[in-house]
């Protein structure tokens, strides 16, 4: 009885929804969610990978550094 005392209550409200507007409904949800969930497992993922890398940088020592000084023209 009080599941048909909600509806009576629920149907003016419905009527009060303009009819020519348009809402993204259930399926905007639902994508909506499918996206954030893939997102939030590609982070994830991402997360993992880094975490693999090594950033530690070898110094090169087979080519000296760069004094900043121009090289002669060859000609």
């Amino acid at each position: 009885m009080s599941a048909s005392l909600a509806l009576t209550h629920l149907v003016p409200l419905a009527k009060e929804v303009d009819e020519n507007k348009v809402t993204p409904g259930v399926l905007g949800f639902i994508v909506f969610a499918v996206m954030a969930l893939a997102v939030w497992g590609l982070m994830k993922s991402m997360n993992r990978h880094m975490g693999k890398v090594d950033f530690k940088e070898e110094a090169d020592l087979k080519e000296p550094a760069p004094t900043g000084k121009a090289s002669p023209a060859k000609g």
